[in-house]
């Protein structure tokens, strides 16, 4: 019998046929990056710290010992500083009190809330490619994951078709916008068809918001804001991306009183509270002048551009990304369509290491996006000009 796991995708298929710990390809890459000295631009994280003041808040706290656990719904001042992001960015006013909890990071909030929510005899529908994790956790809740395609070169969905992922079982939609892994961003009028169909379908919407001010022109649309999603939208968030301390596991999740009571209920069974000097800082970080998060997208967007200068360099054609770290390059110009095999090559060949597109996808999405690769441009801009030097010599090594 097939474990949850089993039924994920190939980048969250943790447990082996025999229910041993598997390797994931994320780790199949970075192995092999850190084997052959390659930059990584693989897993999404920076390799540069976000400010230095936020750096020096938490320093202060550990040692004015703020050590031991905050209240397992996050320390008050975090959670009215989400309040206050979320008025001053988006005009939402969530109750900080019942409305707003402090996860260990996105992948907690999200967790919580598939697991509160869902269970066997559900369905939860995700665009595709899709998020490891998601397929992870409802592989884990017992639902069904179903899928709606998101379709090249803009992965925009079928709005004509998008009922079709739908059913009288469907609990739940995950939204993550803006997209990992293809950098998209929904315009109004595909999340407003989400909504019209998480109402027709009573389905709660999960909207996974970690890159909401890492934008290159678009500006970011929270579900919550559309009329009728407020009361089925559970909005999660982190400061891991925002401001670059992917490691001190921040988020957040907010939304209707019902749906964070549920989604609290099995956080405190998770790690019940985390991070309490980190939570200070993140507090002080969402106050910050709205300069900070605008130059933030550009110095990202510039970083997008050197890298994509170089992927198109090598023969590949480049994909839009208004959004988020990545940026997916198609390798059927070079005449190759197993971007799978090719990811696990590029490391040897030119010192470079990407993910395959098709490991975010069910087998149908992952035979539609087979010739796709992810880059990461959330490096420093010299070693992505590095990085675009190596890959410029890729036609010459095929």
């Amino acid at each position: 019998m097939s474990t949850p796991w089993q039924r994920t995708a190939e980048g969250a298929n943790l447990l082996g046929p025999d229910g041993s710990l598997a390797v994931t390809i994320f780790e199949e890459i970075t192995t092999l990056a850190n084997r052959h000295g390659a930059i990584n631009l693989g897993q999404g994280f920076p390799d540069e710290d976000g400010p230095a003041e936020l750096g020096r808040i938490a320093q202060d706290a550990i040692a004015n010992g703020n050590n031991q656990y905050a209240p397992g719904k996050g320390m008050p001042d975090l959670r009215a500083a989400v309040a206050e992001h979320q008025e001053r960015f988006y005009g939402l006013t969530p109750d900080p009190e019942t409305e707003i909890i402090i996860t260990t990071g996105a992948t907690e909030a999200i967790a919580s809330a598939i697991l509160s929510l869902t269970g066997p005899g559900d369905e939860v529908l995700t665009f595709e490619p899709f998020y490891d994790s998601y397929g992870a956790m409802i592989g884990l809740s017992g639902a069904k994951h179903t899928t709606a395609a998101l379709l090249a070169p803009d992965f925009m969905p079928d709005l004509a078709t998008l009922e079709d992922g739908f059913s009288p079982r469907t609990k739940m939609v995950i939204v993550n916008n803006p997209h990992n892994p293809t950098g998209a961003m929904f315009p109004v009028e595909v999340l407003s068809e989400v909504v019209r169909l998480a109402i027709k379908y009573d389905a709660v919407i999960l909207t996974d918001e970690v890159y909401e001010h890492l934008t290159f022109g678009p500006r970011h649309i929270p579900v919550a804001t559309l009329p009728g999603a407020a009361d089925r939208t559970l909005t999660v968030s982190s400061a891991g991306k925002t401001f670059s301390f992917t490691g001190w596991k921040i988020g957040w999740l907010s939304g209707p009183a019902r749906l964070v009571a549920a989604a609290r209920t099995v956080k405190q069974f998770l790690t019940y509270s985390s991070g309490t000097p980190f939570q200070t800082a993140i507090a002080a970080g969402l106050r910050m002048d709205e300069s900070f998060f605008t130059d933030a997208a550009a110095t990202l967007r510039r970083k997008r551009d050197i890298l994509s200068e170089g992927l198109r360099a090598a023969g590949l054609d480049v994909l839009p990304s208004q959004g988020t770290y990545f940026i997916n390059a198609d390798t059927a110009g070079l005449g190759i369509t197993d971007a799978t095999g090719l990811a696990r090559r590029l490391p040897g060949l030119i010192g470079v290491a990407a993910i395959p597109v098709p490991v975010f996808c069910h087998p149908d999405g992952a035979r539609r996006t087979r010739s796709l690769l992810r880059f990461a441009f959330c490096k420093k801009e010299e070693l992505l000009e590095q990085a675009a030097g190596r890959l410029a010599t890729l036609k010459d090594r095929m």
